[in-house]
Order: structure tokens, then sequence, then C-alpha cells
């Protein structure tokens, strides 16, 4: 009886064990207005600086709606992967936080990338679209006017 008690006892130790490394902290979630400098594995920033942001962030398509911190003098890059048919836009940013640097990337066709320094506190807006399906190639194939948005706030301490 003393075996099957240890026994059960270590399953229900590694059961919770493997539940922990699984879980994680998103505040931002999946189109969310949270704030992630990184724990939810879509945005990959480098170690928080003594402000508590990122000194490098690099974004994707899935998080749009996010809100996350760049240090000052550190850097956002982003990558928004799409198709021939259904391509991004280039990425407008408005505000005056972020410099426009060279991507490096190699962008290939429907892709959108950009970079930029953080030059100065403030917020910056990222944004881009592109149509929510391919458009049509030959006569009577439907069409649809829908439009995915992508935004990301980038804050500069």
């Amino acid at each position: 009886m003393r075996r099957s008690a240890m026994s059960l006892a270590a399953l229900a130790a590694a059961v919770l064990l493997l539940a922990g490394c699984g879980s994680k902290s998103d505040t931002g979630g999946q189109g969310g207005k949270g704030t992630d400098t990184g724990s939810a594995g879509q945005v990959s920033p480098s170690a928080p600086t003594a402000g508590g942001c990122a000194s490098a962030v690099d974004l994707k398509a899935t998080d749009t709606g996010r809100t996350v911190c760049v240090a000052r003098g550190g850097d956002v890059r982003l990558t928004l992967e799409g198709t021939k048919s259904r391509p991004w836009k280039p990425v407008q940013a408005s505000g005056t936080a972020l410099k426009a640097i060279n991507t490096g990337f190699v962008v290939r066709p429907g892709q959108a990338t950009a970079a930029y320094h953080a030059v100065a506190a403030g917020t910056e807006k990222l944004t881009s679209s592109r149509p929510m399906c391919a458009q049509p190639t030959k006569p009577g194939e439907v069409s649809c006017m829908g439009i995915q948005e992508w935004t990301v706030t980038v804050t500069v301490k």
C-alpha cells in the first residue's frame, strides 16, 4: 500500500509540473489591448532595461492590437507575412518616437517589413492592412471587399 501511495504522489507531482510548463501570462491576447513585452511569445523582445521596456522587439501579424514598450535607443522590427494575392500594404508610422531604419530583410511578394529605432519618449502607432480574400483573376469569380487591419502601439520610454 505504501508503494502505490508514493507512486500516486509522484504521478500527481509530475502532472502539476508539466501543467506549469505550458502556462503563460498574456495580458495582450490575440487582438487585445494589453501591454506585452514578450511573455506570450508572439512579441520577442530582448531582456528588459531598467525602465522595464525591451531594448528590441520583433512583431508579427498575430501581434495586432497590442501595445508594446521599447526603451529609448532600442529597435522595433516587424514582418507581416502575406501572399501575392493578399498582400500587406507598406507599414505606416504615426508619431515622432520612432525613426525608420533599413530592415535588412528580403521582402517576398505580399510581405511587409519595417524596422525602427526608438529615438524619443512617446507613443507611436504602426498600421497596415490587406484584403481579406484574394482578388478575382478570371471573369465571373466572386470577390470580397473586406480588409484585414493590423495595428500595434509602441510606447518608447
